[in-house]
């Protein structure tokens, strides 16, 4: 029996809270970051798989998807976890489950968890934090009474499942600076190829998702969005965004 994390986390986020939860489940999870290009992966039947995706706009970010059609379930437990930023989640946690479904996994239960926006970071800032360290690790006793016995499902979750809401993209486009040294590491990390390492400064506007990945890693700090932009995106949306939004487990 092998144990996976599997994770989409471009910013850090949605892999802190599946590492919360792997580590209150039994047995030693491998990882496998879907943000890096994977080989053809099968799992067995007795495989228990962790698959984290942070939810963009409603939806599973199709980089994710796509990396995760290199991967055969083969009968494998899933336990689905969608982080959100404090907005909602809508078809992502659907969106996942019939995703893996076709790719052959069981999914025995799912969780809707909260990280912060990695946008907006004034939206649940710090999460999770040690309120939810304490939640994921009651939710994850639950998951495991739930893997030790003999569910065969279905697992249910409301909404749409085959047909999504419609998501544009985000507008918000991450450029370089004066600052940009020209390391090139932005390019190499970007899970969609939407930065050229001959000019990493620039960023392929068709091709980036948004992902802010460039940003949180880039060791000069040289990379950015159009400050007016995003804080008169932050203003529409800040009525959505508000309070302490919860955790969910749906088994």
């Amino acid at each position: 029996m092998g144990h996976y994390n599997i994770h989409f986390s471009p910013t850090g986020g949605t892999k802190k809270v599946a590492d919360i939860i792997c580590s209150a489940l039994d047995g030693e999870f491998n990882e496998i970051d879907l943000c890096s290009n994977i080989e053809q992966t099968s799992f067995s039947q007795d495989d228990i798989c962790l698959v984290s995706v942070p939810s963009y706009g409603g939806r599973v970010p199709g980089a994710a998807i796509r990396m995760l059609k290199n991967i055969t379930g083969n009968g494998a437990k899933a336990v689905l976890n969608c982080v959100y930023g404090n907005r909602a989640w809508e078809d992502t946690l659907t969106e996942l489950q019939d995703t893996l479904e076709e790719l052959g996994f069981r999914c025995v239960a799912a969780l809707a968890t909260v990280a912060e926006h990695s946008i907006f970071r004034q939206f649940a800032t710090g999460r999770p934090d040690e309120k939810d360290r304490a939640e994921l690790i009651e939710m994850a006793g639950k998951i495991q009474v739930r893997l030790n016995g003999d569910f065969t499902g279905p697992l249910v979750l409301e909404g749409s499942h085959g047909t999504y809401k419609e998501f544009g993209g985000s507008p918000l486009k991450p450029f370089g600076n004066e600052s940009c040294s020209g390391c090139g590491l932005c390019a190499k990390k970007c899970p969609v190829a939407a930065i050229d390492a001959t000019n990493p400064k620039a960023t392929d506007s068709e091709k980036c998702i948004s992902c802010m990945r460039c940003i949180s890693i880039c060791p000069k700090g040289a990379r950015g969005v159009d400050p007016a932009l995003l804080a008169a995106i932050s203003e529409r949306i800040s009525p959505h965004l508000g309070g302490r939004k919860d955790n969910h487990l749906f088994l």
